[in-house]
């Protein structure tokens, strides 16, 4: 009878692991240790689960719950197996001994160890390990060799002597590096990023190493990489990704991703039909096709061959996540993140079809069960401290096994072989679920159906009339109610509202405005003008008087001497960036409210101190600021000319603003402007 299936969790508090389907139970011989621990982790051959405490690192055999190992090593930060699960590798925090030299942090212990007690043992091999990204060794499938990074060099081993360098491969400003999975040939793909001006560039060897690599790749906008192998480790993507998109389109840098065969013989750039980031990259089991999510919102998924053509593609969606199934007949296409939370199920052998979509709410964790036949989706903590738990779903869509936790930090399926799992139809049958489903479903209220815009009960049952659609669900585009323009004569916003029944104010004839208070242009004989005129005769009236005592002094500023332009017309638009004159024309010109301004001065100055009586009426004029303001109109309009002949997109109301030149050039034009 094959095992059941198999998960671990690791909560704020303990440790568990649960026999998942069909049993749904604790592992019976496995104890929950509690306190404070810090990381816990399966082996990669699914036969060993271990985890660190403040004190030690525990090891239990994941079908019975059986302790087999314990180590008393303090301080484990990190804990991990070699594939087949002979060694285990620990990482502790960087520490200096008594002569101020860095301890060897990294150690590398075998699991079964016949006739050793676990306080006797010693570690096969020890290393210096600073950083903790990247902290682990890296084994090739049959764990002959196992390969580390070091600056400017990357170091191989035989996994049974690690005191000894077996090999070296020397790559100038190497950053990252993978070794393939597949056992069948033993390859390692190193990534050198940009430098001072040189692409950055991804090289595959093979072991033992020699200096030329069979396969090569260089590119620019590569600060870092994803290197992901397929099963057989004769094909790698490499997603590329730089710091800073210089586009200005995203906050998460330009993405990229480029293929390379292993012999040499084919490497080349995927190209992808919509524009926007790369979500996410995952092969398939079989090694002969990927998946990739990628575009703006919505996203569009593909699947390409292993010769990076596409041969099919999804809808398009709210998604960023696509991982296949361990048999590779099942994929899924997921939005995670700020997203639904939405799970599409398709299957790739019958054209693919889609299998369900399961509302999965709002979970960090995703992953296919060994057998294909379950997802489990998870809550973890500290992306999320409320609603912590996990859940199995069939890949049929219904919801099989729930249960709520108190800040979960991790979750992991029990990896297996696809040979030891239960064979069969995974669509063919559905089975029952547990009761944790059931009555977590009896608590989730059903959404109600969204009530939608109001109605008037006359129009209640009956078709949406197509005015109050919208442009984009077959409606007409938008007017206003009586038929005009959605643009005010002036070019801004709307119109302002008429009399019912009077006429358009465009058809009326054309009046020149005025200033509220103003007289109006051509009325000569109205009181206001001839007081003006009597006015402006006042400075001329003083030219033959005699000088006055004391030499003629006055309290007036001294005499100056204004060129055309100056005094009243200093406001125009002409004379805009001249602060001096704009003085002048405050201080000397017929605006000046100072009698003593007026009155003073003799025959010499006395043109100097006051304008004639037309440039003190200059500022006054009606036709003159009307002028002035259509002028800043034209220049404004030129200017968003310019600004949408550069390819800036303007809003409408820039637009509509753009379609009135003409009317503003005829009405200045009537005016006598320019």
């Amino acid at each position: 009878m094959a095992s059941p299936l198999q998960f671990a969790y690791r909560t704020q508090k303990t440790i568990g692991v649960f026999d998942a389907a069909p049993v749904y139970e604790p592992l019976a011989g496995f104890t929950k240790p509690e306190g404070n621990l810090r990381c816990c982790a399966y082996s990669p051959c699914g036969r060993f689960f271990g985890w660190s405490t403040p004190d030690a690192v525990n090891v239990v055999d994941t079908s019975s719950g059986n302790l087999l190992l314990s180590l008393p090593i303090p301080n484990v930060y990190e804990i991990g197996f070699s594939p087949r699960g002979t060694y285990v590798i620990t990482w502790e925090r960087p520490a200096k001994d008594e002569n101020g030299d860095a301890t060897k942090n990294l150690k590398i212990w075998r699991v079964v160890e016949e006739g050793v007690a676990p306080a006797d043992k010693k570690p096969v091999g020890c290393f210096v390990q600073k950083q903790q990204g990247g902290w682990n060794l890296q084994y090739t499938a049959d764990e002959k060799y196992c390969a580390r990074l070091v600056t400017n060099e990357v170091q191989f081993y035989e996994s049974h002597d690690l005191f000894k360098v077996w090999n070296k491969l020397r790559v100038e400003g190497a950053a990252n590096f993978a070794l393939a999975p597949g056992s069948k040939n033993h390859a390692v793909a190193v990534f050198v990023p940009e430098r001072k001006g040189q692409p950055a560039a991804v090289k595959v060897f093979t072991l033992p190493v020699t200096n030329t690599p069979i396969s090569q790749k260089t590119f620019f906008k590569g600060d870092k990489v994803q290197l992901k192998w397929n099963k057989q480790g004769s094909s790698l993507l490499v997603l590329a990704q730089t710091d800073v998109d210089r586009s200005g389109k995203s906050y998460y840098g330009e993405t990229t991703l480029y293929l390379l065969s292993t012999t040499g013989a084919f490497d080349a750039r995927i190209t992808l039909d919509k524009e926007g980031p790369i979500h996410d990259v995952s092969w398939s089991p079989n090694s002969k096709e990927f998946g990739v999510v990628y575009g703006y919102m919505p996203a569009k998924a593909t699947i390409f061959n292993h010769r990076a053509v596409a041969t099919h593609s999804f809808p398009l969606g709210p998604r960023n996540t696509i991982t296949f199934s361990p048999t590779g007949r099942l994929v899924l296409v997921a939005g995670f993140g700020n997203l639904a939370g939405q799970i599409d199920v398709y299957d790739l052998e019958k054209d693919f079809r889609k299998v369900t979509t399961i509302e999965s709410g709002n979970p960090s964790v995703c992953e296919w069960s060994p057998d294909s036949r379950y997802i489990m989706t998870a809550t973890t903590s500290p992306r999320l401290r409320v609603d912590n738990g996990v859940k199995l779903w069939h890949v049929t869509g219904g919801l099989m096994y729930n249960e709520d936790m108190v800040e979960l930090y991790q979750v992991d399926w029990r990896p297996q072989p696809v040979e030891s799992v239960v064979g069969g139809d995974p669509l063919a049958s559905v089975p029952a679920p547990h009761a944790s489903a059931a009555a977590y479903l009896g608590t989730v209220k059903t959404p109600s159906k969204p009530a939608g815009a109001y109605r008037p009960p006359g129009a209640r049952g009956l078709a949406t009339p197509l005015h109050f659609k919208r442009e984009d669900e077959g409606g007409a585009a938008h007017v206003v109610s009586n038929g005009t323009p959605n643009i005010g004569p002036n070019g801004f916003g709307r119109p302002r509202r008429g009399v019912p029944g009077a006429e358009f104010a465009d058809s009326a004839p054309s009046v020149v405005r005025t200033v509220p208070g103003a007289e109006p242009m051509g009325d000569e004989n109205s009181s206001k003008a001839k007081n003006k005129k009597k006015r402006s005769k006042k400075p001329n009236q003083g030219e033959g008087r005699q000088g006055e005592p004391n030499g003629g002094a006055s309290l007036a500023p001294p005499p100056r001497e204004h060129g055309a332009g100056s005094g009243s017309e200093g406001r125009s638009p002409e004379r805009r960036g001249n602060n001096h004159h704009r003085s002048h024309s405050r201080n000397n010109g017929g605006r000046s409210r100072s009698n003593t301004h007026r009155g003073n001065g003799n025959g010499n100055n006395a043109p100097q101190n006051a304008p004639s009586g037309p440039a003190a009426d200059a500022s006054q004029n009606p036709t003159a600021k009307k002028i002035r303001s259509l002028q800043k109109k034209v220049r404004a309009i030129e200017d968003l000319e310019m600004r949408l002949a550069g390819g800036e997109k303007l809003e409408d109301t820039q637009l509509k603003k753009i379609n009135t030149k003409a009317a503003v050039l005829k009405e200045l034009g009537q005016l006598g402007g320019e």
